[in-house]
């Protein structure tokens, strides 16, 4: 996704320390001292780590992950699967 200068990445479907599935997002951006970025993880759909945000572009961040997470999920799932590249 690219939307006023913020570009999102997301992770393939992986495991965290307790062995739930998880799938990290960054949305990064560029600001006036450099790269500005947030993380966040899905399915808790809240941002774990920021530089430069301001908390009202962070809840709107976490919005975003909210009501697009399915779709999200869903296009993890295919990079989790080499075979789907072929």
């Amino acid at each position: 996704m690219r939307s006023d200068g913020i570009t999102m990445t997301y992770s393939a479907i992986v495991r965290d320390k307790d062995n739930k599935k998880i799938v990290r997002v960054s949305f990064e951006r560029g600001g006036a001292l450099g790269k500005e970025i947030a993380e966040g993880l899905l399915p808790e759909c809240k941002i774990t780590r920021q530089n430069g945000y301001s908390q009202e572009e962070i809840l709107g961040l976490e919005e975003y992950l909210r009501a697009n997470q399915e779709d999200i999920m869903d296009k993890a799932k295919v990079i989790s699967n080499p075979l789907k590249w072929l």
